[in-house]
């Protein structure tokens, strides 16, 4: 048991619903129609490149299958994916490479 009542369960998931549509609406409700300018949408190609690396890096470094410890497998994967993404410049076929090189380097080892 968590100590939590299912009142406060439900309204954490409401606030959080509340918060997430307030957050999108800001920017597609509010302009969407607009033209931005073009100095902001040259920065905002690149958030896709900022925002990957900081989801992918903890299970890289910190992966929970391999009890917190670096792992070959997932240094692998990531290497692989880096090395592909910027050779290719394509952000599917380094995550397909990386999935590659993760299951082959997991199977040897």
């Amino acid at each position: 048991m968590t100590g939590w009542s299912d009142t406060s369960i439900w309204l954490i998931i409401v606030a959080l619903g509340v918060a997430t549509y307030t957050i999108r609406f800001s920017f597609l409700g509010l302009i969407g129609n607009r033209e931005l300018p073009d100095w902001l949408l040259r920065h905002l190609r690149y958030t896709p490149v900022a925002i990957l690396p900081a989801l992918v890096t903890p299970g890289v470094l910190w992966p929970a299958s391999a009890e917190g410890s670096l792992s070959l497998p997932h240094i692998a994967a990531a290497l692989v994916a880096v090395g592909v993404g910027y050779w290719r410049k394509s952000a599917v076929l380094a995550a397909v490479c990386g999935v590659g090189a993760y299951l082959a380097v997991n199977a040897v080892v």
